[in-house]
């Protein structure tokens, strides 16, 4: 509901609109500590899902998109995933069946879904209007990907995304049995670095500058300078971390990493100092700000006893949109 007060003009056309969709981020803004405490419990939304991956605020709709995946199936041993809308505070609906995706992330616009996709070994670009689906990255000098897992958005719109061979299944190694990092921007896809041992999750600081990646098979968070033109430069250690799986950065730069086999998310300040923890669940696989002010923490791990959910918590700083 808009509320208009008393003797004040209407707002313009589109301004409620354009308020919805603007980024939390405030320029020049100076944030305080992230964490209300230095250990943090996520409260569970639902769960009973199998296995959940990949969250990412629609501003647009004011709804959190997110990858419902299967257990492998048929001869290749793919797991079938679909994306889920959930619409606070308890509506969960199917958005796009058979979507093959992994993680997700939604265009500045909010006309577009991109999406790992492990179904056909590609990064996908789904219409949000009509559900369209187009291929970002369909290979690499000719071969395929293993099974592209994550991905980010740069401000200049250059997607980063990982390709371990998580959900490649029985289907041939093309890479050579290397794990990479790799960019596409305007249709052109480069590597950008093929020796982390199951790169997962990435992300991108606020301003661009840094491109972080989550180095799953070997423990390891490690971080580029991106260059103004988008190029990725030399790779310096970050932190270490269990089986860092996917990320998430707030405004001030601070970084959220799922720790899968530690049920947890550790947040880092841009120094690399250890600010505190987050527990939600056993096998913590990803996180994403969301909510009208952006600091609603949403994550995706699974739920004691069995199967998957989604957490949530509420945090001091508003979350970067990708």
């Amino acid at each position: 509901m808009a509320i208009v007060i008393a003797g004040a003009a209407p707002p313009a056309p589109g301004a409620l609109a354009a308020a919805a969709t603007a980024s939390p981020c405030a320029p020049g803004a100076v944030y305080g500590p992230p964490l209300p405490t230095p250990t943090v419990a996520a409260e569970l939304v639902r769960g009973g899902f199998t296995f959940l991956e990949g969250p990412a605020w629609d501003r647009r709709t004011g709804t959190l998109l997110l990858s419902d995946m299967q257990k492998p199936a048929g001869p290749q041993g793919v797991q079938p995933s679909a994306v889920l809308r959930y619409t606070p505070p308890d509506t969960f609906e199917t958005l796009i069946a058979q979507s093959g995706s992994n993680g997700l992330a939604v265009t500045d616009d909010g006309a577009r879904l991109l999406a790992a996709t492990h179904d056909n070994r590609t990064v996908s670009s789904y219409s949000l209007t009509d559900r369209t689906r187009t291929t970002v990255a369909a290979d690499h000098l000719g071969r395929a990907f293993n099974s592209p897992n994550d991905l980010t958005i740069g401000p200049d719109g250059t997607t980063y995304f990982t390709d371990p061979s998580f959900q490649r299944g029985n289907r041939a190694d093309e890479q050579g049995g290397r794990t990479g990092v790799f960019r596409v921007r305007d249709g052109a896809v480069d590597l950008v670095d093929d020796t982390l041992r199951q790169p997962n999750g990435i992300v991108l600081s606020p301003d661009g500058t840094t491109l972080y990646v989550g180095a799953f098979g070997s423990n390891a968070i490690v971080k580029y300078t991106v260059s103004p033109d988008g190029t990725p430069g030399n790779r310096t250690a970050f932190a270490s971390i269990r089986t860092p799986d996917g990320a998430t950065t707030d405004c001030a730069g601070n970084v959220y990493w799922a720790s899968h086999d530690e049920g947890l998310i550790h947040v880092f300040a841009p120094s690399g100092e250890r600010l505190g923890t987050i527990s939600a669940g056993r096998n913590t696989t990803n996180a994403a700000f969301g909510g009208p002010d952006g600091r609603t923490l949403y994550i995706t791990s699974s739920v004691p006893g069995g199967g998957f959910g989604l957490y949530q918590t509420r945090l001091n700083v508003p979350g970067n949109p990708h």
